[in-house]
């Protein structure tokens, strides 16, 4: 019982974190703020956002990994309290997309942190964005996530 409780709340209340990953044309990043805005609303699912890893749920990334930000991406997830959930949205934090094999990028986000759910698109729709979420919050009430 206190397992289901827990992961209710943790699923109503989701805080959290949006973070560029260093190479891509900022698409995703537009829809995601979209997705934030009074049009779509993400806050009636509990989905707020924060400035601080130490206060995030959840890390949203956007972008294709660069090397400069490989080790920067792998510390905010590290300052991250338990249980921390991850988002690739958009193709190039998916698998650096068109960017995949450029002398600086390291890759999708997977290559540096494990992600929870992905979000295909180049950008995603803030649509697509909120199912996303969706998945993560079904995710979280099934309890299938390591904490």
């Amino acid at each position: 019982m206190k397992n289901k409780l827990l992961n209710w709340s943790r699923m109503r209340s989701l805080w959290l974190l949006h973070l560029y990953a260093g190479s891509g044309c900022n698409g995703c990043d537009i829809e995601l703020l979209a997705a934030l805005t009074p049009r779509y609303d993400v806050e009636r699912f509990g989905i707020k956002l924060v400035g601080s890893p130490r206060h995030a749920d959840v890390l949203a990334v956007t972008g294709g990994v660069t090397k400069a930000m490989a080790e920067r991406l792998r510390r905010i997830y590290e300052q991250m309290p338990e249980p921390k959930f991850v988002i690739a949205i958009g193709t190039c934090a998916m698998s650096a997309g068109i960017f995949s094999g450029s002398y600086n990028v390291v890759g999708g986000v997977d290559k540096v942190i494990p992600v929870d759910v992905y979000v295909p698109g180049c950008p995603p729709r803030p649509e697509a964005i909120i199912q996303g979420f969706a998945i993560l919050m079904e995710k979280i009430r099934k309890g299938e996530y390591d904490e």
